[in-house]
């Protein structure tokens, strides 16, 4: 009787969820570079739809109120929130004063692992920063904003509805894709109701596709004087409408969010997937608001797949000059780290390196506010077997290696007989939406977390300020002369060149207080004593930018011997103060 109790008592604490408790801290020994109780326990091997990452940004900001706070930046075109994470040491200054980085996941809503990718630099950055040294020096000095999806409502139609790898795209603003008056009316059809749109096949012993003889659920063509076995038709579907064809108003064709951005936007047929106008996609334009009301923002990073990829702007030829060699240089330092944290991703250029992009994200974040940004293209053949698809031995495709020997076919719908209202029997089969572009489970937080380390990186390189030294001469009759040092020891400057030269920001400021200024000035060349003065407001200098991994000098005439302060005022560098 008392073991019966029992095993009633454990089955109904099972079922109530009072066993998903964080683990007493004498239960578990820490793995190296991972939180090893934390507050908020994730599992970071799934996807999670915007209900999901609603509960997940909720209680982490909930946990750690010291470290986090979360706004909605606006609503998605369903009504959905646009979840942000603040993250930094809010006790240590102003976290819009800071330097920061700002980053997103999911603009294509296919590409959904962004939104994990970000949300797990958030709940590290909070969860390991209690025994972290380095994370919480990093969190003194900086800012992130992190906004895990900026596509909510398709991320959630991609979940929940019946899709291929590849749709849908965009968000869910109506669009007739066809051009033929009406919407949606030809949609894909989930024939066999498992979730997944996969492929349709027809035998006909003269069509142009085979079975692979190394693994007969890989179809391939045949030679041009060989008979196939099968005709392929396309994703599976049903021709609704009646015009022939099959799925042309499927979610796969609908506009591009990645071309909705006011930097070198052009309108459809020019770029293909464009909308009315830029910033005309709500989600779009609720980011530009806030990044426009966050000068702070120096790094950006946005999340995509698929293909391993680092990628920066220029998006189109066109717009070759706005990268000058100076940024360019800071570009290739950040991704040549990127590229070795991140085994088997490669350093590219969009225009150069795969196609013409007009109205992108990145373009805009660079070109139109002076940002560093990069957009990663997440999951690599690579990480299959750690090498190339050319390394793999043999003729198997790795993917259904992959599939075969690691997923124990779990990615794969096997080939199954179907009668089609138009084709008649067919057969359906193929791998499930949640292959080829995303993450299997296990390699999601490994690769997570590299991803994560590149943004840190990116973000500890921004701009830290110091004041390095203040020097004092007497000049007799009361007046000094009073000369300090500004250091920016990290890579990124102030401002970006492509901030200088449409002057995007306002200059940085090195203000001196406490002390009759007579004459202000920005010292040029301190061993000629070369020196440019600055009539108006002299005890306020405006320095056009602080580069980085370098100094700027300034200097005032002073009367008086009274204590002073110098602060260094920059939009992109933060503040900081010394008092003399």
């Amino acid at each position: 009787m008392t073991f019966s109790i029992r095993s009633i008592i454990i089955s109904a604490a099972l079922v109530t969820g009072m066993s998903v408790q964080a683990q007493q801290p004498n239960q578990v020994f820490k793995a190296s570079g991972t939180p090893v109780n934390p507050k908020v326990p994730v599992s970071w091997n799934r996807y999670n739809d915007h209900a999901a990452i609603t509960e997940i940004v909720k209680k982490l900001a909930a946990a750690h109120p010291n470290l986090c706070k979360l706004e909605s930046l606006g609503k998605s075109f369903k009504g959905k929130d646009l979840w942000c994470l603040t993250i930094s040491d809010l006790k240590k200054g102003d976290a819009n004063r800071k330097p920061a980085m700002y980053i997103d996941g999911n603009i294509h809503s296919n590409e959904v692992q962004g939104s994990e990718f970000a949300l797990y630099t958030a709940w590290y950055l909070l969860e390991s920063f209690a025994d972290n040294a380095f994370i919480k020096d990093l969190l003194a000095d900086k800012t992130f904003y992190i906004v895990p999806t900026i596509n909510p409502d398709a991320r959630d139609y991609f979940f929940h509805e019946p899709n291929t790898a590849h749709s849908p795209r965009s968000g869910l603003i109506p669009i007739d894709n066809d051009r033929d008056g009406t919407i949606d009316e030809d949609p894909y059809d989930d024939l066999d109701n498992d979730g997944s749109i996969t492929m349709m096949r027809r035998k006909n012993p003269n069509g142009r596709w085979k079975q692979d003889p190394v693994d007969p659920r890989k179809m391939i063509m045949v030679g041009p004087e060989e008979k196939g076995e099968y005709d392929m038709l396309g994703a599976e579907g049903i021709d609704n409408d009646g015009d022939g064809l099959v799925n042309e108003d499927a979610p796969t064709h609908q506009y591009d969010p990645n071309r909705d951005w006011g930097w070198n936007w052009q309108p459809n047929p020019i770029q293909g997937g464009a909308y009315k106008y830029p910033f005309s996609i709500p989600e779009n334009r609720a980011v530009m608001e806030f990044v426009m009301k966050h000068p702070n923002i120096a790094a950006a990073q946005s999340y995509h797949n698929s293909g391993g990829m680092i990628l920066r702007g220029p998006g189109a030829i066109e717009d070759i000059g706005t990268y000058n060699q100076a940024d360019i240089s800071i570009y290739d330092f950040l991704a040549k780290k990127g590229e070795s944290l991140m085994p088997g991703y490669r350093y590219l250029v969009v225009y150069k390196d795969m196609y013409s992009v007009y109205g992108g994200e990145l373009d805009w974040f660079y070109g139109g506010r002076g940002i560093y940004t990069f957009s990663n293209e997440l999951w690599t053949g690579y990480l299959m077997f750690n090498k190339g698809n050319d390394e793999e031995s043999g003729a198997q495709d790795p993917s259904y290696m992959f599939d075969r020997y690691l997923l124990f076919k779990d990615a794969f719908v096997e080939w199954h007989a179907y009668d089609h209202p138009q084709y008649g029997k067919i057969e359906i089969g193929g791998f499930k939406k949640n292959f080829g572009r995303m993450h299997p489970g296990f390699l999601l937080e490994a690769d997570a977390h590299r991803n994560m380390s590149f943004s840190v990186f990116h973000c500890y390189q921004t701009p830290k300020l110091n004041i390095d030294s203040i020097m004092e001469r007497d000049l007799g009759d009361g007046l000094k002369e009073v000369t300090a040092i500004i250091s920016n020891e990290r890579v990124i400057p102030t401002h970006a060149s492509q901030d200088l030269k449409y002057r995007i920001e306002t200059p940085d400021k090195v203000s001196i207080s406490g002390a009759k200024v007579l004459a202000g000035m920005v010292v040029e060349n301190r061993d000629l004593n070369i020196s440019k003065e600055q009539k108006n407001d002299p005890a306020n200098i405006e320095v056009s930018n602080i580069p980085g991994v370098s100094t700027v000098t300034v200097r005032w005439i002073v009367q008086g011997a009274g204590s002073y302060t110098i602060t260094v005022d920059s939009k992109k560098g933060g503040l900081v103060s010394r008092k003399k």
